[in-house]
């Protein structure tokens, strides 16, 4: 594989850009692998770039049923934050943002990532007490977060209504080494690493069935035959509970449609991520020019990717009451994806009752941000049975009832 750099630019730019290659192969499928992974997305992706990079594991094949970063990897907001209250999600989400900001050297791929900062309004006395909490909990983790008052946060976002009659911004909590990243270009540089490394990415493969034998993960049937395989990483978002019904065991998660929209393209308004809990609505500004916004989850199972359109409709009135300068835009355009959720908001990357089958799910309305931190602690959970950062995320918490309650930070604030 060849490196990208500016001398190949330079080059290509001469010979009118023919002589570059496929960033990444699509072979057929071999007869067994050391490990499946089930899922092209982020997560799916970097946790076999892990698995090839930090373990050594090369033998794997990627297996997506449509095509790479066709789920909810290109379907998100690009959000990147790690200012969670409880110590598991604070670990595992400051290791994915520590490794986002050497993601593109680290990926010789630029991701585009943009470390714009990250407000969260408080818009009650009961909002203000819990971000002030956080901060006192992020500082004890080693997360950089502080509080800062109404008045800073109208410098650093001027069309702000900071006096809004219902719900006017007493502060914000504040992550200055928060932001965005280009989501299609995070899964597309995983991929191409993965390629390199000899790792087989398969589209259009769906998987159709697992096998097992006296217990343990032998393979699966796809849709471009059976495939065997030492273990098996199930990596699949909302569509996690049906891979594991073809195993055979049952995850506690629900899956809800989440949708977002964007804007027409205006020029730069604002240039931090603002998040507004309260009103349930938070938005920022692309490279193009749109504002992408987004709010809640549909209040019922479902796997259609369209959303409903009262969601649109009441996260856009709070966020015009907010920011009424916006109040004249056009919608651009409207997407949904399917998200997983666990009870306590809190993601599962553990050992399943399969011996060799393992699964990351649960992510939610708030998986974009922790890929590189998932992809990181799955895959050393696959390598060695067991990761410090998963260890607090297995199913067994669910039957022992130690929760990992983040709510409030992921059930609402993506």
């Amino acid at each position: 594989m060849r490196r990208y750099s500016i001398f190949a630019v330079a080059r290509e730019a001469l010979r009118y850009h023919s002589g570059w290659e496929k960033a990444w192969a699509s072979p057929e499928p071999k007869k067994r692998y050391d490990v499946i992974v089930v899922g092209a997305g982020g997560h799916g992706l970097a946790t076999a770039y892990y698995l090839g990079k930090v373990h050594g594991i090369t033998n794997v094949a990627v297996i997506e049923k449509g095509w790479l970063g066709g789920g909810n990897t290109g379907r998100n907001t690009t959000i990147i934050r790690s200012n969670y209250l409880q110590d598991p999600s604070s670990a595992i989400f400051e290791k994915a943002r520590s490794l986002y900001e050497d993601l593109s050297t680290d990926l010789n791929y630029n991701v585009m990532f943009s470390p714009r900062g990250l407000l969260m309004l408080a818009q009650s006395e009961h909002e203000m007490r819990g971000y002030k909490r956080t901060v006192y909990a992020n500082n004890l983790q080693g997360v950089e977060t502080r509080w800062i008052d109404r008045h800073e946060v109208k410098n650093l976002v001027p069309i702000l209504n900071i006096d809004g009659p219902r719900y006017p911004v007493l502060g914000a909590l504040y992550q200055e080494r928060g932001g965005t990243a280009r989501h299609d270009a995070v899964a597309w540089g995983y991929a191409r690493r993965c390629s390199a490394m000899g790792m087989d990415i398969i589209q259009n493969c769906e998987v159709k069935g697992v096998r097992t034998e006296g217990g343990k993960v032998v393979g699966v049937d796809t849709t471009k035959g059976a495939i065997d395989c030492g273990k098996l990483a199930i990596v699949v978002a909302g569509h996690s509970s049906v891979l594991a019904d073809m195993a055979g065991f049952r995850l506690p998660i629900e899956s809800r449609a989440l949708q977002a929209w964007v804007s027409e393209p205006i020029k730069p308004t604002i240039d931090v991520v603002v998040m507004a809990n309260l009103v349930h609505g938070y938005m920022s500004q692309s490279d193009k020019g749109e504002l992408v916004i987004g709010g809640g989850t549909d209040g019922f199972n479902n796997y259609s990717q369209r959303g409903s359109w009262q969601h649109v409709e009441e996260t856009t009135r709070a966020l015009i009451e907010t920011f009424p300068v916006i109040s004249r835009l056009k919608m651009l355009r409207q997407w949904g994806g399917i998200v997983d959720m666990t009870g306590d908001r809190s993601p599962i990357l553990s050992k399943t009752p399969v011996e060799g089958i393992y699964v990351n799910c649960g992510w939610g309305t708030g998986g974009f941000k922790a890929i590189p931190g998932s992809g990181y602690a799955m895959a050393e959970l696959v390598a060695k049975d067991y990761s410090p950062l998963a260890a607090e995320f297995g199913l067994h918490r669910f039957k022992e009832g130690q929760f990992i309650d983040e709510s409030v930070a992921a059930g609402v604030a993506h």
